[in-house]
């Protein structure tokens, strides 16, 4: 067991404070990760704002340094630069057949913060249980346990500067390019509408341009994020509260556009995007919202052809697909670093709030 500080949260829409807490040691086939900056996901929020039935610890974005390996650790040593993603079983058949993100225990493992046995690693100064594991890794943190399936190993000669800002490729931009690539797989030529111009939506922008899209299209209410989208590469940005929005996006799009991904969670969102298709057209829906929220579409819309799919993790496999997108950042074709914001684990609050008013796109916290 070791002493770190973590930033704990103990009610629903309250403030991080910074604490010391015990962390566990880690257990067969896991590793301690020596955190140097976390992500701010949307997720992060999400949880903050309404699941704290007890203190926890966030955080799923992470980047660190390994600094020690549990039993059966083989593929993992002691100095290895690695960024953190989200936890799988490794032993369901949506695991087995490749698909983690569709893990059967994907809610225990992520969301909920629990091993597959229902343990916890992390407990307050005074020995109070604390909900660590959440996305196996809890990297609002300065040390993290994780499992080996949620780690990916970068290259030992990734820059510090350049690892500091790899965290979000864990989620928040890998749902993102993932939704594209692997999900609805654009192909070149063709049209997507993103809804929502936060890190995940940009990163859906910039890996259609990568995929040879044509004619990409941003719609977001907050006109600076969509200069950043024009800056860029989108084709074409509406905002979102303009009356004629739909008979823009069809002219654009030159009579529906080929894809969609909503990002907003927002029900009347959801209709739009599913409404400006063309046929045969795909919709792909990222964005949470409350469990049991009912959404209302065109039955006739769908009968003649339109596609709506939820996407879940971008349907990545991590070890595959991040190296994938740090490939596609080194050719200048994602260049997601324009989006991001460095802010000291101090100020994770501020980190948090200028996201949510959409003052920044992609905060990170360093340590």
């Amino acid at each position: 067991m070791i002493t770190t500080q973590a930033a704990v949260i103990r009610e629903n829409g309250g403030q991080f404070a910074i604490e010391d807490v015990n962390l566990d040691d880690p257990g067969f086939g896991e590793v301690l990760v020596r955190n140097i900056a976390t992500g701010v996901c949307h997720s992060d929020m999400f949880v903050q704002a309404g699941m704290v039935d007890m203190p926890r610890v966030l955080g799923h974005e992470g980047a660190g340094v390994i600094e020690a390996v549990g039993p059966g650790v083989t593929t993992l040593t002691p100095g290895d630069k690695v960024i953190m993603g989200f936890n799988s079983c490794g032993m369901c058949g949506p695991c087995l057949s490749g698909r983690p993100f569709a893990c059967e225990s994907f809610l225990l493992l992520n969301m909920f913060g629990r091993r597959l046995d229902g343990s916890t690693n992390i407990t307050a100064a005074d020995g109070s249980a604390v909900s660590g594991n959440y996305f196996g890794q809890s990297s609002f943190a300065r040390h993290s346990v994780a499992n080996v399936r949620n780690v990916v190993k970068l290259p030992d000669n990734t820059p510090d500067k350049l690892h500091r800002i790899l965290g979000p490729f864990g989620c928040g931009l890998s749902t993102g390019a993932g939704t594209v690539i692997n999900a609805l797989q654009v192909r070149p030529a063709t049209s997507i509408v993103v809804f929502g111009g936060g890190g995940v939506g940009l990163a859906g922008a910039m890996a259609a341009l990568a995929s040879g899209a044509t004619t990409v299209i941003v719609v977001d209410i907050n006109d600076d994020r969509l200069k950043l989208a024009q800056t860029l590469g989108a084709t074409h940005t509406f905002n979102g509260a303009d009356a004629d929005l739909k008979e823009k996006i069809i002219a654009a799009t030159g009579g529906g556009a080929h894809y969609a991904m909503d990002t907003t969670g927002n029900m009347k969102v959801v209709r739009m995007s599913n409404d400006i298709l063309r046929i045969g057209g795909t919709t792909a829906l990222v964005g949470l919202s409350v469990p049991g929220t009912p959404v209302e579409l065109d039955h006739m819309g769908m009968l003649d052809g339109r596609n709506i799919i939820g996407v879940v993790e971008g349907a990545a496999v991590p070890q595959v697909f991040i190296p994938q997108l740090i490939a596609l950042y080194h050719a200048g074709k994602f260049p997601f670093d324009k989006m991001v914001k460095e802010y000291p684990f101090e100020d994770i609050n501020k980190a948090f709030h200028d996201s949510e008013v959409g003052t920044t796109i992609k905060g990170v916290v360093v340590f």
